[in-house]
This record gives structure tokens, C-alpha cells and sequence, in this order.
């Protein structure tokens, strides 16, 4: 198993979070659904300020393993520790973005109530959003593109409004660790830029993102870290050194012929 730590520095401007060049640390983990693992024994910890992919083939837990660091499901065994801290600990830090048809998307609010519910981490459930709060939530939804959208019903939202949306709700919690389940999934060429922007200047703000992706194609484009996950850890550090045939190989098996030209695109970049 390999793994990397990267020291990071934030920008003044940016209340950063303990000084931890982790942010994730997964120990032993182990999370079994009916009692099958889906997860087997996951140790790794997952440096700060960076974008790490999480890849593997279907069925190899990765979205588990984003519930797990999120205590969203039990675990059969082992911690999780963000930023050093357990989760409850450390749950204001946190963004979540998951897989868009997980929502209902036909429950009837508009596109700022969706981003304004990103808020109430900091303002509670008692307090109601003020004007500064939508505010916020306005300019959340003009980084994403979504500004003219504002009033619109979510079910009235195309599949890649909809998740620009859940973007900028995100965006709106001002965490300091996204966690990403599929961003990229089912969205068109524009909102696929749009949400790299994004994760981009989140990064160059010295925040964190995980996400779940799938497109090996363009892993070394979008992301400086990457874990490969198919039930248990195969390997995770720097894309440069991690994201390799060898690794790929380990990780999808013989389900990697059908990979083919995303293997060829890391034999040109030498890796």
C-alpha cells in the first residue's frame, strides 16, 4: 500500500481548520451490509488541501466508504478521525454532495431553498436564514451558474442544474472537507467544467475534496490524489506515482480490457 502526505499551507484569508496535513484517517474499517463486507479492513489516511478521486470498479464500496467517514452507516469495525478529531467533533467542517438520484427531486422547493439549507449548519434549526444567508446562498448559486434559476423548482431542474445546485449548496456550508459522491455523473460538458472550476478554487483556497468518480480518462486531469478501492484498499497516494497500469490492473482485474484508452492515456504520460 502506498501512501503520501502533503504538507499544506492556507491562504490567510481562510480560517483553516487544526493544523493536520490529514484530514481523513481511516482505520481499520470494515463495514458489512447482512453481514457481507463491503468494505475489508481499510487503513489510510488522505492528505489536506488536495482533490483525491476515489476509483474502483462497481461493487467495490466506494460510495460505502464515503458513508463510513460520514457515519452514515455502522461500522463493523475501526474509526474514522477528520482533521483528528471524531466525527461529531468535526461535523462543521464537512460538505456533502451525493449521488444525485438519491434525492427527491420532486419535493417542492426552489433552487435557494436547496443552496439556503447548506446554512443551517451554522445557524441551527431554530434560527431561520437572514439576509446575509441568502446572500451567501445567492452568490453560491452564481459560481455554479445557477443565479437565474434561483426561484426555480428543483423538479423543473435539468439533471445537470440539479447537481450544479447540490454544488453550490456545498459551497454554502463553507467546509473546510467536501465529500463528493459522483459529481461528474450523468452532467453535460458545461456543468463538467463548471464543477472542475469549482473544485479548483476550493483547493486553491487550501480546502479538501473526496469524490467518488469514474472516468479514468480524466483522473490525472481533475485530481492530485487518488485511493483505488475494490473492497479493500489496492492502493492510494499522489496521482503521479499511484494512478498506474500496475495499480489499475490490481484494482479492476480483468474487467480492465474494457479500460483500454484510459490505460493507453497513463502509458503516455509515462506513469
Amino acid at each position: 500500500m502506498t501512501t503520501t502526505t502533503t504538507t499544506n499551507t492556507h491562504p490567510a484569508s481562510i480560517a483553516p481548520p487544526p493544523s493536520h496535513d490529514v484530514c481523513v484517517e481511516v482505520h481499520d474499517v470494515t463495514v458489512a451490509y447482512h453481514r457481507k463486507p463491503v468494505l475489508w479492513d481499510i487503513d489510510v489516511s488522505l492528505p489536506a488541501g488536495k482533490l483525491i478521486a476515489v476509483i474502483g470498479p462497481n461493487g467495490a464500496g466506494k460510495s460505502t466508504l464515503l458513508k463510513a467517514a460520514l457515519g452514515l452507516v455502522p461500522l463493523a469495525s475501526g474509526h474514522v478521525r477528520i482533521f483528528g478529531k471524531p466525527l461529531r467533533q468535526a461535523r462543521k467542517l464537512i460538505g456533502y454532495v451525493p449521488q444525485r438520484e438519491t434525492v427527491d427531486w420532486d419535493f417542492p422547493v426552489s433552487a435557494l431553498d436547496v443552496v439556503l439549507m447548506g446554512r443551517y449548519g451554522k445557524l441551527g434549526w431554530i434560527r431561520r436564514p437572514g439576509a446575509k444567508d441568502r446572500e451567501a446562498a445567492l452568490a453560491c448559486l452564481r459560481k455554479v451558474g445557477m443565479q437565474d434559476f434561483a426561484s426555480r423548482q428543483i423538479s423543473q431542474l435539468s439533471g445537470g442544474q440539479q447537481q450544479r445546485v447540490f454544488l453550490a449548496r456545498a459551497l454554502a456550508q463553507e467546509a473546510q472537507l467536501y465529500f463528493m459522491d459522483e459529481p461528474f455523473a450523468g452532467v453535460d460538458a458545461a456543468t463538467e467544467k463548471a464543477i472542475v472550476d469549482v473544485l479548483r478554487e476550493l483547493r486553491g483556497q487550501g480546502r479538501t475534496v473526496i469524490a467518488v468518480h469514474h472516468d479514468l480518462q480524466t483522473v490525472q486531469e481533475y485530481f492530485d490524489h487518488v485511493v483505488l478501492l475494490n473492497m479493500r484498499l489496492v492502493a492510494a497516494g499522489s496521482v503521479e506515482s499511484t494512478f498506474t497500469r500496475e495499480n489499475l490492473q490490481r484494482t479492476y482485474g480483468g474487467r480492465l480490457t474494457i479500460l483500454d484508452e484510459a490505460v493507453d492515456a497513463v502509458r503516455r504520460a509515462g506513469l
